[in-house]
This record gives C-alpha cells, structure tokens and sequence, in this order.
C-alpha cells in the first residue's frame, strides 16, 4: 500500500531542493551506476548509486553530492539511500520487499511524460518530478518505465514512525545485499568490479 508522508517532516527539504538533487544526480559519473543486486526481479534496466547504508555514506559522494548528502544526514531513522534509475522499457517484476520495519520513499527526479508506473497491491500511481512517494515495500509491488526515457528517483528506506532500534531485521535482509552494502561504505568495490580513479 501507498503510505502518507505527512509524518516525516524531511519530505519537504527534500522536495524544494529537488532541482539541486537531480542536477547532483545526473551529473555522476557512469561508473558509479551498479546493476541492482537482485536481477531476477528485472534482467537488465535497474541501476543505482548507492549514497548511505545504516547511517553512513558512502566514501566519495560528498563530493559528488554534498546537497543530497547533507540532506540526507538531517533524516531520522534513514536505513539506505539510494539514486535508482530505469532504463527505457524496463519491468521491474512483482516481488515482496524485505524492509518489514521501514517505509521506502521515492523522491521523483526525472519522470518520463508517459509510460513510468509503480504498482504496490491493487493501486497503481505515476511518479511527480520533484515530489516524494511512499510505500510499504512489503506489500506485492512492481515498477515499469514502458518510455523512450530514463526514469530517476531517489530511494530511501526510513524506519517506520513509532518504532526504534535496527532498520532491518536480519533474518529477512538478503544477504548479498548486507554484504556489498557494508563493502561499499568501507570504501571498498564490490567483488568483481575494480576500483577507479
């Protein structure tokens, strides 16, 4: 289900600086673009720039981003942030999330006119550049950029209102996902992929 965001007082920072965001977001570099761990839920299409994992950001992207990242440490609870993009004609496939304690935010970047959705149980909505979007990532959810165009948004995983403690239970964390993220903000590259200058 779609979840309301008026209870999460960063919406608003994030949705006025979100020209700012987006401009930091597309100007990285293509190297910085990973393929979404779990490719059997799309093939090809989704990738992401990871920014912070369990309240630490990643080696370097202050220097890319510092707008976002300092956004992004103004936010209570926040678990990973994440740039996600969709390449034309790109199906995300339904899937069950893992994040039972935290909400998934979308802020919209870069939205095609036509053809970009995301579906989350029976409801189906489009995203609004420069606005924030939020779901219960384990609800059955699914995600399509049908256009000519890239699609960009920037993921978040924000611990639910009223609780506290770790985001994540680790029993449901996959675990190659906790495993290159805790690479990642140790500053070193995931396996296989070398590190550049």
């Amino acid at each position: 289900m779609f979840v309301d965001l008026a209870r999460f007082d960063f919406v608003r920072a994030l949705e006025r600086a979100w020209k700012n965001i987006r401009d930091e977001a597309q100007g990285l570099p293509e190297r910085r673009f990973l393929p979404w761990l779990q490719r059997e839920m799309y093939g090809e299409g989704w990738s992401v720039v990871p920014l912070s994992w369990l309240g630490r950001t990643v080696p370097g992207m202050h220097e890319h981003c510092p707008t976002t990242c300092a956004l992004l440490e103004d936010i209570p609870g926040l678990a990973m942030a994440t740039f996600s993009r969709l390449a034309p004609h790109t199906h995300i496939r339904p899937h069950v999330g893992w994040g039972n304690r935290v909400h998934r935010i979308h802020l919209a970047l870069k939205i095609p006119q036509n053809g970009a959705w995301i579906r989350v149980g029976h409801q189906t909505r489009t995203w609004t550049a420069g606005r924030c979007l939020g779901f219960d990532d384990t609800v059955e959810h699914e995600a399509a950029n049908e256009s000519d165009e890239w699609r960009m948004v920037l993921m978040l995983d924000v611990l639910r209102p009223g609780l506290t403690g770790a985001p994540y239970e680790p029993g449901r964390l996959p675990h190659e996902v906790a495993a290159v993220a805790e690479l990642l903000v140790s500053g070193e590259p995931p396996k296989g992929r070398r590190r550049r200058n």
